[in-house]
């Protein structure tokens, strides 16, 4: 293997702690039935995946939810805080961890994002952080809703690569869902399976020599 000069990271449960089982718990809720095959971790609804890509948009997505439930009256309102709710946070030195990181090696953000997520996101950083949004953490953050494509896809991996002249050999790809690093590797590129928390990055960075 070729020695890595530069590394993606996913932003969900490897930098930004998520919790799918308080959406699960959220849409059930609201009167989603089903939820196993209708929103979790591994598989889910195809409106989830046409959000993030935004080939719908977040209205669209709104009244989708509202076809799925039995309760028709559900408000554009519960729908995002059940869907923001799986939303925790970033645990305390993860930014500063990615600083260093960012001292050595070239470092991107790649994540399988949507309008909605992203505008709590960007809120959230401003007000927990002061910061507005994820840029100074990174070279440059790729979000899939932005890019019309999403993970697992080979082609978002190979745009990043192609649009910063990375040589796949070279690239660190990093992420918990391991459905998502297949299609890196297709990229050619090295990875990475995050499973510990976020708050632990710094310890799984250390552990395989990254710092």
């Amino acid at each position: 293997m070729k020695e890595i000069k530069n590394i993606i990271f996913d932003y969900g449960n490897v930098i930004f702690e998520i919790d799918f089982k308080k959406a699960q718990q959220a849409f059930v809720a609201l009167g989603i039935t089903d939820i196993e095959a209708f929103f979790a971790h591994k598989s889910h609804h195809d409106i989830f995946n046409n959000l993030e890509t935004a080939a719908i948009s977040p209205a669209e997505f709104r009244a989708g939810i509202r076809e799925a439930s039995s309760n028709k009256e559900i408000t554009d309102e519960q729908i995002d805080a059940a869907w923001n709710s799986l939303l925790i946070g970033v645990p305390p030195n993860v930014h500063q961890v990615l600083l260093k990181v960012k001292e050595k090696y070239r470092t991107f953000l790649l994540s399988n994002n949507n309008e909605i997520h992203y505008n709590w996101i960007v809120d959230y950083l401003k007000r927990e952080f002061n910061m507005p949004d994820n840029s100074s953490l990174f070279e440059k953050a790729y979000y899939s809703q932005q890019m019309f494509l999403r993970k697992p896809h080979v082609e978002i991996f190979e745009k990043v690569l192609a649009e910063n002249n990375l040589d796949p050999e070279e690239t660190l790809f990093i992420d918990d869902s391991p459905q998502h690093l297949v299609g890196a590797k297709q990229a050619g590129m090295q990875t990475l399976l995050m499973t510990k928390h976020p708050k632990d990055l710094e310890e799984v960075l250390r552990e395989h020599h990254i710092l």
